[in-house]
Order: structure tokens, then C-alpha cells, then sequence
């Protein structure tokens, strides 16, 4: 069963994991205002991750094996009017996000394609706008040092804080030269599949944080 929780800290309580080291990606960037309701902006049909953050450095980079969780979402609270804007007027139906493992390709020609080797459920949120609910994965996904966990709106959702400063950057999926068009399908949705990050955001947040449990260091 599919559960939201308020706080990742039932993590511990899972079975063999009371004593491993539970590390939540992307708590370390300072926090923001959350765009909805006011100036309010959404993602939609993307793969996104946070470049940088700040003094931060690519915050959702895997530096060490192990298994993903969880992940928390932050949401806005969109007024009853940008929702019929975002699901009747855009078309985009019901919000919802999952998070998907990438790998950044780091050949200098190619160096903005990704490919996709893991993905979660899809998980709805409608009825958690204006929460930061935590989404805990019915099977861990292992991860391998130098991927990267990203965010995934299938559909849409009002997880952005906007109106930052220069040094906040994400990455999109969204080829180069089509950064202005939000309403593409551009989200990653096919195992192994490969796809440009072409477009970077400047002076915006994707509001999400990832659970993760490295694996053991094993001991001579």
C-alpha cells in the first residue's frame, strides 16, 4: 500500500534498517516560499533536479551506493481558480509526481543527455496541497554512486519556489531552444530511455527532498 507520512523518520522503523544511516537529499538547502497560491507556478510533464542551491553543489548526486525510500514533496496551495487553470484549462488533469534515478552522460558532446534506470510508482497529490507529504516506496530503488535523483510531474504539480536568487538552478528535460514551451510532454517515462537536459532555470527551487540509506562500508 502506497502511504503518506508527515516526517521521514519512520524510515527507522523498517525492518534491518534501525541502525543504517539514513541521509535525506536536498534538507540541506535553505528553505523558501513555496509559489502557490501567490505568483503561482507549477511543474508540468517534466524531469527536473536541483543543479544548485546556493553554496550547494548538485545536492541530489548519489556519492555513495544504496537504496532510495522515500521522498517528500512540498505543495503549494493553489486557490480554486488556478486549479481549474492548471487541470481543465492546460488540460493536465489531476497533479501527481514520482522520482526517477538518472544518468548524466559526461562526454563533452553529449554531456546534457540522461538516461533513465529506475523509477517510482506514481503517486497522486491532489488531496495533499499545502502539505509536504512523504511518499514511502513500497520496494527501495538502489541507486549507484554518480546517478542522480530527480522529480518527475507525469502531470503537474505546485512544487516550485520561485523569485530566488541567481545561484538556485534546475535542470529540465526539455530539449534547448524549446525552454519557454512548459507544455510539452517532456517528462522521462521509458526505462533506459535517453533525453536531453537542455533547459536550466535560474532563481527557482524543485521542492522535494529524497530519503536514502547508503549502503554498508564493509570492514578488513
Amino acid at each position: 500500500m502506497k502511504r503518506a507520512l508527515a516526517t521521514a523518520a519512520a524510515m527507522l522503523a523498517l525492518p534491518g534498517a534501525a541502525s543504517a544511516k539514513v541521509v535525506e537529499l536536498g534538507a540541506a538547502i535553505p528553505s523558501a516560499q513555496i509559489s502557490c497560491p501567490t505568483n503561482c507556478q507549477a511543474l508540468s510533464r517534466v524531469t527536473g533536479y536541483q543543479s544548485r542551491a546556493g553554496a550547494l553543489r548538485d545536492p541530489f548526486l548519489i556519492r555513495r551506493a544504496g537504496k532510495i525510500v522515500a521522498f517528500t514533496v512540498r505543495l503549494g496551495d493553489p486557490t480554486p481558480e488556478q486549479l481549474r487553470f492548471f487541470q481543465d484549462d492546460l488540460r493536465l488533469g489531476q497533479p501527481s509526481v514520482q522520482v526517477s534515478v538518472l544518468r548524466r552522460d559526461t562526454r563533452r558532446r553529449t554531456r546534457t543527455e540522461h538516461r533513465l534506470l529506475a523509477q517510482s510508482d506514481v503517486f497522486p497529490v491532489r488531496t495533499f496541497l499545502g502539505s509536504a507529504p512523504t511518499f514511502v516506496l513500497d520496494e527501495p530503488i538502489k541507486v549507484s554512486r554518480g546517478t542522480i535523483v530527480a522529480l518527475t510531474t507525469p502531470t503537474w504539480a505546485p512544487a516550485l519556489a520561485v523569485g530566488l536568487k541567481r545561484d538556485h538552478l534546475w535542470r529540465a528535460s526539455r530539449p534547448k531552444g524549446r525552454c519557454d514551451n512548459v507544455s510539452q510532454r517532456a517528462q522521462l517515462v521509458r526505462l533506459m530511455s535517453i533525453k536531453p537536459f537542455g533547459c536550466s532555470y535560474l532563481t527557482a527551487r524543485l521542492y522535494y527532498t529524497v530519503t536514502y540509506v547508503p549502503d554498508n562500508r564493509p570492514q578488513s
